[in-house]
């Protein structure tokens, strides 16, 4: 695939990748964008109206 680049190791493995881009840029940005969401998974959640009654509460929210 053109713009894509493989670093093998030694014996030939996949060990990473190089992406220009230029070419791929909306790739890696959704790419980036699941690792995020996957380091996230255990994270605690928070309900949007809790979330909207903190940021009222701290004046950063009208109504």
């Amino acid at each position: 695939m053109k713009g894509i680049q493989f670093v093998m190791d030694d014996q030939g493995r996949k060990t990473a990748v190089l992406i220009d881009l230029n070419e791929h840029g909306e790739l890696w940005e959704d790419f980036y964008d699941s690792l995020l969401v996957r380091s996230r998974i255990d994270e605690p959640r928070e309900s949007l109206e809790s979330v909207k009654a903190m940021l009222k509460q701290q004046g950063k929210l009208d109504g």
